[in-house]
C-alpha cells in the first residue's frame, strides 16, 4: 500500500491549546539542525561544552543566583579564546533561528485564522473597516480619506543593524523551507527539505557574521534596496489591490476605488541625512537616487517583459480599444508571428520606452535588449498612462480577469514607485545651516557677524535677503569646505528633482530647530541653490511671487525643543513669505517629532508626555492658522526611542493628530524584523494602513464627562511627568560618577568600534552622555539588559504620587491610575510598552556587567538605585494593572521571551567575561587580541538578535 503523503507537523488549524506545537516543534528541528552542524564542524566536546553553559545558565536564572553565578564564572573563564568564539557562535545563531520560527509561526497561525473564517483581526484593514462601519462612517468618508492620505514609512540607517545581507539571505531561504514544510510532504520530499535546511544551517555557520571593514553609506543603500525586491515592490501594490477588495465588499460603490492615488509611498534617508554624518554628501545623494532608480526600473521591465508573454490575445478572437491599436502601432515590433496580437506589440514598446528611459537615467545593464528604437518617458506619469491603455482595453473587450494577475500592481507600482523608487529626505542640523549662512553673509558684504545677531534681527535680516534679486554666492571668492559641501548637497537636490521627478526629494529636516530663524535659513539657502525662485518676468524675487521646491520641515527633539515647537510654528506660519509657501504646499506643512533625544533627555514617561502635549498643542496652532498638520514620528527599536508596536503607537496619538497623514521611521535591525519576510512585511504595511484609517476617521468623543475626565488624567500625567523627569535626570545627569558607570557597565565602548553603521556613535569625541547618539545609548543598555530608557523614573513618580494624602486619598488616586489604564489609549499603550521592556530586563545578569566598574562604591551606589527603581516600577505597574506577571496580557510574547532566555543568557555571561579581558589587555596595544574583540562583537550581534526591537 502507498503511503499517504505526510508532513513535518500537524496542519496549521489544529485547536487553540496545540496551536503553538508547530512552532516548538521548528524551534526543536532548528536547534537540532544546529547542534548536528556545530558536531560535525567543532567536534563533540565542544559541543558538550555548549550544553554545559547552556543547562548552568538555566540554573543561574531559576536557583540560587550566588552558586550557580560562580559555577558559571568558572566554567567561561576555563574557555579558551577559540572555544569562547565558538560558543558565542553558537548561541547566537540559535537567536537568529528562533526568530526565524516565530516570524514563520506568526504567518501560519495568520492563515489559519483565515482559513477557519474567523473575524478579522485587529490590526487588519478589515477589522478597521467594520469598526468605522459601527461607528456610522459612510463608505463615501473612507474612500475620500484614501484619496487625501499619506502614509509613509522611511528607512533609515544608523548604528543598530547588525546583520550582514549574506546572513539575512540564508536565513530568508530557511524562512521559505519552513514554510514549505506547513503543506502535506512525501516521505522523500520531508527528507529533501530537511537536508535543504541542513544545508542552510551550514551556510550560516561558515559565512562571517560579522564585516571586518567599517559600513559604507554606499553599503547601506544597497542593504536597503534589498528589501524593496523582497518586499515592497510587490507587496506593496497587493496590499492595495486588498485593501480595494475589502472596501469594495464591506461599502459597495460604484465609485472606483483604484482611483486613488498612491497614499502608501515610501521614503529613505540613507543618503541624504547628513547630521552627524561627514560620509553623506551631493554624491552619495545622486548615488542612492541611481540605485534606487535602477532598482526600480529593472523591476518594471521584468515586469513588462513577463507581462507581455502572458497577454497573447488575438485580434482574430476578441477586439481592442482605438488607444490600444494605436499603442501597438507606434511599437517597434513589426513581427509577423504578432501582426494579430496588439497587446504584446504595445507591450513591446512599452518595453523599448522603458529601457530608453532607464539608460537616460543611468541604468548601465538592461540584461534583456528591446526590440528597436523608441523615445523614452519623461515622467512616470506616462509610463502609468501607457498602461491604463493596455488595462482599459481589457476591460472593455471580455479581459478584466486578465488585469488582476499581473497588470494591476505594476500599473499601481508606478503610482506608488515612479522612476524614483522612494522620497529621499535631506536632514541637516540648524547648526550647520547658521555656520553656512555667517559664511555667505560675511563674504558678500551683507552682515559680518551673522551668527552674533539676535533672533529677531536674524528673522529680519533673513526675510529681507528672501527678497532680494541677487544671491550671495560668487563663483570667484574662496569658501570653507563645509559650506560648499552644503551648497552642493542643495544643488544636488535641484538636479535630481529634475532627473527622477520631484517626488525625489521633497522634505527638508532640520535637526534642533529651535527659532524661527532655523526654519527661514533653509528657505535662504534653497534659494542660493536654485530651490526657490521667482516666478515673474522680471526676474525678482517679490514676496509671495518665489516658489520653493522642498518643504522646510522642523524637528523637535529635546524636551525644551518639544516645548517651544507649537510656539514656533506659530510664529512660522504668521510670517506673509511662509503664508505664500504654504498655499504652494496645498495648506500642509509638516513637523518632525524625536522620541530619542527626548528620551535621553529627560526619560521614558517625561519624553512621552512632552510628545503628546506638543502633538496637541500643534493640532490646535495648525487648526488656529487653517494649515493641516502632517506628523512626522521619529522612531527607533527601542521603546525609549518610541519603539514598540506601530498599530497602537498610532491608535495612542491625541484626536486630531492624525487626519490620513503620518510619516514614521523605520530604523536599523528593525527593518530587518519587519520586513526581511515577504508576508510579515505585507503584515506590517497593512497594519501601519489600518491604524492611520482608525486614528483618522473613528469619530472623537464629545460628551462632556469623558472630556473632563481627560483632563483629569492629562492632570495627573503632569504631575508623574515632572516626577519622573526629576528621578531621571538626578540619576543620569546629576549623579556624580554616573557617566563613568555608563562606560564601564555597558558594551557602549565596543559597540562604537563595531563596523554597524556608516554614523559615528557619538556628535563629539568626549565622554559627555550628552554627546552621545541616543541610539548607542539605548543599545547598550538593552545590551547589558537594563533597558533603562525604557522604565527608568516611572516607579519614582507613581509611588510619590500616590504616597501624598491620607489613606482614602491614596486610594482614589490608585483608582484613578487604573481608569486611566482602562480608558486612555495613550496611557495604556504606554504601559504595555513599558511591561515589554520590564519583560526583557533581568537585575541578576545586569548584576553581571556593574562587576565591569572597577569602583566598587561607584558601582554599588548606582546599581543599587537602578535595583530599588527596578523594585519600585514593577511594584507600581502591578498596582495599576493588577498583573504580578510580566506581559500577562499577550501570553504568546510572554512565551516567546522566556524561551529565549536560556540563550540570551550565556551570551550576556561570555560578553561580561570577554569584555573583561579585552580591557584588561587594552592599556598595552600589543596585547589587544582581535579574536577576543571579534567575541565580543559576535556577541553583541547574537544578544540584539534574541532582544529584536533593540536598536
Amino acid at each position: 500500500m502507498a503511503k499517504k503523503p505526510t508532513s513535518s507537523r500537524q496542519p496549521a488549524n489544529k485547536p487553540a491549546a496545540d496551536k503553538d506545537a508547530p512552532l516548538k516543534e521548528d524551534i526543536r528541528l532548528l536547534g537540532r539542525l544546529l547542534g548536528d552542524v556545530l558536531r560535525d564542524q567543532e567536534g563533540g566536546a565542544v559541543y558538550d561544552v555548549v550544553e554545559t553553559i547552556r543547562q548552568t545558565a538555566v540554573r543561574f536564572r531559576r536557583e540560587a543566583k550566588t552558586q550557580s553565578g560562580a559555577e558559571l564564572d568558572k566554567l567561561l573563564k576555563k574557555l579558551t579564546r577559540d572555544q569562547t568564539i565558538t560558543v558565542v557562535r553558537a548561541f547566537s545563531y540559535f537567536s537568529h533561528l528562533a526568530n526565524i520560527a516565530e516570524d514563520q509561526h506568526h504567518n501560519r497561525r495568520r492563515r489559519a485564522h483565515l482559513l477557519a473564517g474567523s473575524a478579522p483581526q485587529q490590526g487588519s484593514v478589515a477589522f478597521a473597516l467594520s469598526k468605522l462601519d459601527d461607528a456610522g462612517v459612510s463608505g463615501d468618508t473612507i474612500r475620500s480619506f484614501f484619496k487625501q492620505a499619506l502614509i509613509s514609512p522611511v528607512l533609515t540607517a544608523h548604528p543598530t543593524e547588525v546583520q550582514r545581507k549574506s546572513i539575512l539571505d540564508a536565513e530568508r531561504e530557511i524562512a521559505r523551507l519552513l514554510a514549505e514544510r506547513d503543506r502535506p510532504m512525501t516521505p522523500k520530499e520531508l527528507a529533501d527539505n530537511t537536508g535543504l535546511l541542513h544545508a542552510c544551517v551550514v551556510t550560516l555557520w561558515q559565512t562571517r557574521m560579522l564585516r571586518y571593514s567599517k559600513l559604507t553609506v554606499a553599503d547601506e543603500i544597497e542593504n536597503a534596496l534589498s528589501y524593496y525586491r523582497i518586499t515592497f515592490l510587490h507587496e506593496l501594490p497587493g496590499l492595495y489591490n486588498d485593501i480595494e477588495a475589502e472596501l469594495a465588499t464591506q461599502f459597495p460603490s460604484k465609485a472606483n476605488p483604484s482611483d486613488a492615488p498612491a497614499y502608501v509611498q515610501m521614503g529613505s534617508w540613507i543618503g541624504g541625512d547628513r547630521d552627524g554624518n561627514p560620509n553623506v554628501n551631493a554624491d552619495t545623494m545622486q548615488h542612492a537616487l541611481g540605485r534606487q532608480s535602477t532598482t526600480i526600473l529593472d523591476f518594471y521591465l521584468s515586469e513588462v517583459h513577463l507581462l507581455g508573454a502572458e497577454l497573447s490575445s488575438s485580434t482574430l478572437l476578441v477586439e481592442v480599444s482605438p488607444q490600444l491599436q494605436a499603442l501597438a502601432d507606434a511599437s517597434p515590433d513589426t513581427s509577423a508571428h504578432r501582426t494579430d496580437e496588439p497587446y504584446r506589440r504595445a507591450l513591446v514598446g512599452v518595453y523599448a520606452r522603458l529601457a530608453a528611459s532607464a539608460r537616460v537615467l543611468g541604468v548601465a545593464n538592461i540584461l534583456r535588449h528591446e526590440i528597436g528604437h523608441a523615445a523614452a518617458y519623461a515622467t512616470a506619469t506616462e509610463l502609468t498612462h501607457d498602461l491604463n491603455i493596455v488595462a482599459d482595453s481589457l476591460k472593455s473587450h471580455h479581459g478584466a480577469a486578465l488585469i488582476k494577475p499581473r497588470l494591476s500592481a505594476l500599473k499601481r507600482a508606478t503610482e506608488i514607485f515612479g522612476f524614483h523608487l522612494a522620497t529621499l529626505d535631506m536632514r541637516q542640523s540648524s547648526d550647520v545651516h547658521e555656520q553656512v549662512l555667517n559664511e555667505l553673509f560675511a563674504h558678500s558684504g551683507v552682515e559680518k557677524n551673522y551668527a552674533a545677531l539676535s533672533e529677531e534681527q536674524k528673522i529680519a535680516l533673513l526675510r529681507h535677503e528672501l527678497n532680494q534679486p541677487r544671491l550671495m554666492y560668487s563663483p570667484y571668492i574662496e569658501y570653507s569646505d563645509q559650506t560648499n559641501s552644503e551648497l552642493s548637497v542643495l544643488r544636488a537636490a535641484r538636479e535630481i528633482r529634475h532627473r527622477f521627478g520631484d517626488r525625489a526629494i521633497r522634505n527638508y529636516i532640520i535637526s534642533h530647530t529651535e527659532t524661527v530663524s532655523d526654519l527661514l535659513e533653509v528657505l535662504l539657502l534653497q534659494k542660493e541653490a536654485g530651490l526657490l525662485r521667482s516666478q515673474s518676468d522680471a526676474g525678482a524675487l517679490p514676496a509671495g511671487a518665489a516658489r520653493h521646491d522642498l518643504m522646510v520641515i522642523p524637528l523637535f527633539e529635546t524636551i525644551p525643543d518639544l516645548r517651544r515647537a507649537a510656539a514656533i510654528m506659530q510664529e512660522w506660519m504668521a510670517l506673509p513669505e511662509v503664508s505664500r509657501q504654504l498655499a504652494q504646499q496645498g495648506q500642509l506643512q509638516e513637523v518632525m517629532l524625536g522620541y530619542s533625544d527626548s528620551n535621553k533627555d529627560g526619560g521614558f514617561l517625561t519624553s512621552n508626555w512632552e510628545l503628546y502635549k506638543a502633538e496637541n498643542a500643534l493640532v490646535k496652532v495648525f487648526d488656529h492658522a487653517g494649515v493641516k498638520l502632517r506628523l512626522f514620528h521619529g522612531r527607533g527599536g527601542t521603546v525609549g526611542r518610541g519603539g514598540g508596536s506601530s498599530y497602537e503607537a498610532i491608535l495612542a496619538q491625541p484626536h486630531g493628530t492624525v487626519n490620513g497623514q503620518i510619516r514614521l521611521t523605520e530604523q536599523g535591525e528593525i527593518i530587518a524584523s519587519k520586513f526581511s519576510n515577504a508576508e510579515i512585511g505585507r503584515r506590517n504595511l497593512e497594519l501601519l494602513v489600518a491604524a492611520t484609517l482608525e486614528a483618522s476617521l473613528t469619530p472623537a468623543v464629545s460628551d462632556a464627562r469623558q472630556t473632563r475626565k481627560l483632563q483629569e488624567f492629562e492632570r495627573v500625567m503632569g504631575e508623574l511627568s515632572d516626577r519622573a523627569y526629576t528621578a531621571y535626570r538626578n540619576l543620569v545627569y546629576e549623579t556624580p560618577g554616573f557617566t563613568d558607570y555608563f562606560f564601564s557597565a555597558t558594551p557602549i565602548a565596543e559597540i562604537a568600534e563595531l563596523n554597524i553603521g556608516s554614523r559615528p556613535a557619538s556628535r563629539k569625541s568626549t565622554r559627555r552622555i550628552e554627546d552621545l547618539r541616543a541610539i548607542p545609548w539605548g543599545f547598550s543598555w538593552g545590551q547589558c539588559r537594563l533597558l533603562l530608557p525604557g522604565w527608568y523614573g516611572f516607579g519614582s513618580a507613581v509611588a510619590a504620587w500616590l504616597a501624598e494624602g491620607d489613606d482614602k486619598a491614596q486610594a482614589k488616586k490608585a483608582a484613578t491610575l487604573r481608569a486611566m489604564f482602562r480608558e486612555w489609549p495613550f496611557f495604556a499603550t504606554l504601559l504595555s510598552n513599558m511591561d515589554m521592556v520590564l519583560a526583557k530586563t533581568d537585575l541578576a545578569v545586569a548584576s553581571r556587567y556593574a562587576e565591569l566598574v572597577a569602583d566598587k562604591k561607584l558601582r554599588s551606589s548606582v546599581f543599587k538605585r537602578i535595583v530599588a527603581e527596578h523594585e519600585r516600577t514593577t511594584q507600581c505597574l502591578e498596582t495599576i494593572t493588577g498583573a504580578s506577571e510580566r506581559l500577562s496580557g499577550n501570553p504568546s510574547l510572554a512565551r516567546s521571551i522566556q524561551n529565549r532566555f536560556a540563550y540570551l543568557d550565556p551570551l550576556n555571561h561570555l560578553q561580561v567575561e570577554l569584555i573583561k579581558r579585552h580591557r584588561a589587555a587594552a592599556a598595552d596595544p600589543n596585547k589587544i587580541d582581535e579574536r577576543v574583540h571579534r567575541g565580543i562583537h559576535l556577541s553583541i550581534n547574537g544578544i540584539a538578535a534574541g532582544l529584536r526591537n533593540t536598536g
